[in-house]
């Protein structure tokens, strides 16, 4: 006979700077600390703080909350952030993330209009890959909609599976917006999966980066296969607070995405009897 018991992977779970924005990231590494986060995922953008490698070790020492992965400044409003060369970002992100410990560098692939980089991106990754032990996790996107027109982008494809990365990073709330099937990708990710981001989303034509649980993706399902698969990276809440009434609002929404994560990010199995 066996009886069940509940195995808990080795899987940290982190908050996203990103989720307590228009908050800064000050307050995301606050928040994490006093939550029970495991970590902060540091989203390099507009907020110096962020861009601060010093500032940032300093609020990791003072808070005693790790910095387990460093988001690469790859949107529309950090265009001219740590340079407007995509590459020089890219390096940034990589120094950064070794000076601070973290283990992942999360990017998107190239907007289309970046044709340089764009060509080069599949090839440069690898090539960077190569040379630290950093993750370059590359993040699924989606088709842009506007009513009933689509445009494609990112290149070379917002389906990040269609091109070749040593690691991947999946986003439930880009699966919503695309329209996709989440399973379907992580599968084809297989164990190529390095990183994720949770959030839920119901399928909207904007980015909805909704509380896990308040959408249509399988949250929970991803979050119990990643529990028996042996998955070795970091799943990071980043969720949208922008519509917080309150900062004690916000903060109750994080603490209901870690719960939520944490529930179902263990897996109920049986094990011989001592």
């Amino acid at each position: 006979m066996a009886e069940p018991v509940v195995r808990i992977p080795d899987a940290k779970v982190a908050l996203s700077t990103a989720s307590v924005y228009p908050e800064s990231t000050a307050t995301a590494f606050e928040i994490a600390a006093r939550l029970g986060y495991d970590g902060v995922e540091v989203m390099v953008w507009t907020d110096p703080v962020s861009q601060d490698i010093e500032a940032l070790r300093r609020l990791s020492d003072y808070h005693r909350i790790p910095i387990l992965a460093v988001h690469a400044p790859c949107l529309l409003i950090t265009q001219r952030v740590w340079s407007t060369d995509p590459w020089v970002k890219l390096r940034r992100a990589q120094a950064a993330a070794e000076k601070l410990g973290a283990s992942t560098v999360v990017v998107h692939p190239p907007f289309r209009w970046q044709r340089g980089y764009a060509n080069a991106f599949v090839d440069g990754i690898w090539k960077m890959a190569d040379e630290t032990d950093v993750r370059f996790a590359v993040e699924n996107m989606y088709p842009w909609r506007y009513r009933d027109r689509e445009m494609l982008a990112y290149a070379p494809d917002w389906d990040v599976t269609k091109d070749d990365y040593r690691h991947f990073t999946v986003d439930l709330s880009h699966t919503a917006t695309a329209r996709t099937d989440a399973m379907d990708m992580i599968d084809r990710m297989g164990d190529r999966l390095g990183h994720v981001h949770l959030a839920d989303g119901k399928g909207s034509a904007k980015d909805e980066h909704l509380v896990p649980g308040r959408g249509t993706q399988p949250c929970a399902e991803l979050l119990e296969r990643l529990a028996t698969s042996g998955f070795d990276g970091h799943v990071v809440i980043e969720v949208n607070t922008r519509r917080a009434m309150s900062s004690a609002e916000r903060e109750a929404d994080l603490a209901e995405a870690l719960a939520y994560t944490r529930l179902h990010l263990a897996s109920a199995m049986k094990v011989p009897r001592s």
